[in-house]
């Protein structure tokens, strides 16, 4: 069976690209390991976790805000398997939405490890012990990735766990020990840490969120601190170890002092790796680069001429949009367009509360660079909308070239950041200044309203309402 495009992943760039590649007429088909479509964004990675983070927001505005709104409840409790099955409920529902998607566009869709006969043949495992080998003109390699851990830990999945398995516990734990202050251990913390555990995120840098805005990262910081959550940043973790249901981390501090954490539960999140085991990449002549990523060219494009790859498996940011657009990108090149992608205008986004986002450079890049540049900041505190919902915390902050005006970066904290977070990057991709943003007229009581007065700030120096 031949092909003009064979796809290996459905993850958000796999089925993406897939999809694209149909609409553009070519024929297609996907191949998917396991027996639901998505990947783990849409398994066990951005939708579970997001409905449990609406889930965990809601039970814990219950105990804590719905009585200043007038609503009191006395005692509100969790029913934590119900809240799991809720979450089931939506992997499933969106897993069926690929499927359907699929169907709609006339891809192929095979159940399978794929793996490279050569260049243009793909081998698929089936479940059933079978194989089966279909070829293609041109192949993409969207295979994403898998949780990292340290090499002297050793994961047993039940209580040293990844975030695959923290997004399917029986319980909540007593007290999350997560190793690593990242947009995934956050995340996940801030879950268990609403539903009444104990929660200490152990962080090697001296900052969480480390490659985020500097402000940003202290701004979080200090409000996930008086959610609960307790950091110990600057700290290298030396052992992880299990007794029984307890587990001890030990850690290095600055100073080289050692320091002892004990919990239940576990959570290593440090990061995600390529997958590509089983891939059979060698028998078609791929390569890797030194960090185990598929090598790629600005078209995707790996050393051999047919063949691409996309998202997590290749250089750049983990992120399922990245991905997203990387797949369109190839199914548009392969149809002979001429698409266009900036990476510096990738959004980024923590779903705590409250949110993060940003796009562009942040402060330090700026000055590493050498760029003469001037900053406009607007605290979520001084909007009415704010007050209205008591969401006061997090600002935003908007980079411009000091000559030009141009927006060069933009960091929120705040309710709805993730949100907000788009105005910037389209103003951006059309390259407004701060001065155009402050000029727009925002709807009134609105989240987006320190949009304009931080672009003002960094235009003008002359905020409104500050």
């Amino acid at each position: 069976m031949k092909y003009d495009i064979i796809v290996i992943g459905s993850g958000p760039g796999g089925y993406i690209a897939a999809i694209r590649a149909s609409q553009l007429g070519k024929k297609v088909a996907i191949i998917e390991k396991y027996a639901t479509l998505g990947g783990t964004c849409t398994n066990v990675g951005c939708i579970p976790s997001k409905a449990l983070l609406d889930s965990s927001h809601h039970y814990y505005d219950a105990v804590n805000h719905f009585d200043t709104h007038g609503i009191p409840i006395e005692n509100p409790k969790v029913d934590f398997s119900k809240m799991v099955a809720r979450k089931a409920n939506i992997v499933e529902t969106t897993t069926g939405g690929i499927k359907y998607l699929m169907d709609k566009n006339n891809v192929d869709v095979f159940e399978g490890l794929g793996s490279f006969v050569d260049a243009t043949h793909v081998k698929i495992a089936k479940n059933d012990g079978s194989d089966q080998i279909i070829e293609g003109t041109n192949i993409i390699i969207a295979t994403g990735s898998k949780p990292s851990t340290l090499p002297f830990i050793s994961l047993d999945k039940e209580r040293i766990i990844t975030s695959t398995e923290a997004l399917t516990l029986k319980e909540i734990p007593k007290h999350l020990i997560v190793i690593g202050g990242g947009v995934i251990g956050l995340e996940i913390g801030s879950i268990y840490k609403r539903l009444g555990a104990a929660v200490t995120v152990v962080e090697y840098a001296p900052k969480i969120t480390p490659t985020m805005d500097a402000d940003v990262s202290k701004e979080l910081q200090k409000v996930l601190k008086k959610q609960g959550i307790k950091f110990a940043t600057s700290h290298g973790v030396t052992s992880v170890e299990r007794t029984g249901d307890e587990i001890v981390v030990k850690a290095t501090d600055k100073k080289g002092r050692e320091v002892e954490f004990t919990g239940d539960y576990c959570l290593v999140a440090v990061g995600r790796k390529p997958y590509t085991d089983g891939l059979g990449l060698e028998n078609a002549g791929v390569k890797l680069n030194d960090r185990n990523q598929v090598k790629i060219n600005a078209h995707l494009q790996t050393n051999i001429s047919n063949i691409y790859a996309i998202g997590d498996v290749v250089e750049g940011a983990m992120l399922a949009h990245k991905a997203e657009e990387e797949g369109v990108v190839v199914a548009e090149y392969l149809a002979g367009e001429k698409p266009h992608i900036d990476y510096n205008l990738i959004p980024g986004v923590v779903y705590t509360w409250p949110e993060v986002a940003a796009v562009g450079k942040t402060e330090d890049e700026l000055k590493s660079a050498g760029v003469d540049y001037k900053a406009g900041k607007f605290s979520m505190r001084a909007l009415g909308r704010s007050r209205a919902s008591g969401d006061i915390d997090g600002f935003v902050k908007v980079l411009a070239d000091k000559t030009t005006d141009e927006i060069l970066g933009v960091h929120i904290v705040g309710a709805r950041a993730a949100d907000l977070i788009m105005e910037a990057a389209v103003a951006m991709e059309y390259r407004a200044s701060a001065e155009d943003l402050a000029r727009i007229c925002h709807g009134h009581p609105t989240y987006s309203e320190a949009i304009k007065e931080a672009a003002k700030a960094a235009w003008d120096g002359k905020p409104l309402n500050a």
